[in-house]
């Protein structure tokens, strides 16, 4: 029962940053300012197995902003000193996304699927005993 408690949880909070996610890209669209980033850094976490770039661009005042993107992963094309499309939000800068369809699916079509997977493990498990 514990299990299908923590698949239940596990799939709504899935759920949850999708949406959360998807609103974040409507906002993004409608108000978001467009930048042109470079990758400055690759940071490597001792137990992960790829790196996470790292983003920096000037905002509307010219100050530098750095940040992670929210998607990462091999075949997203964020090389050392590549040029990417960045879009924020002018009171949020941190908020920044790299402004590819690449980078804009892959978050939320992994965070859905995950939800999909773990509310259907719950169902499964619900359903065998």
């Amino acid at each position: 029962m514990i299990g299908v408690g923590l698949c239940v949880l596990a799939g709504l909070l899935c759920v949850g940053g999708g949406v959360r996610e998807v609103r974040l890209q409507a906002r993004l669209r409608r108000y978001g300012v467009h930048a042109e980033g470079v990758v400055m850094d690759q940071e490597q976490a001792p137990s992960d197995d790829f790196s996470t770039p790292v983003i920096e661009f000037a905002d509307q005042q010219g100050r530098p902003v750095r940040f992670r993107p929210a998607a990462t992963g091999t075949g997203l094309g964020l090389d050392l000193g590549a040029h990417v499309p960045v879009v924020y939000l002018p009171e949020q800068p941190e908020s920044a996304r790299v402004s590819t369809r690449k980078h804009r699916r892959s978050r939320v079509v992994g965070l859905f699927t995950g939800g999909v997977l773990f509310l259907g493990a719950a169902v499964l498990a619900t359903l065998t005993r």
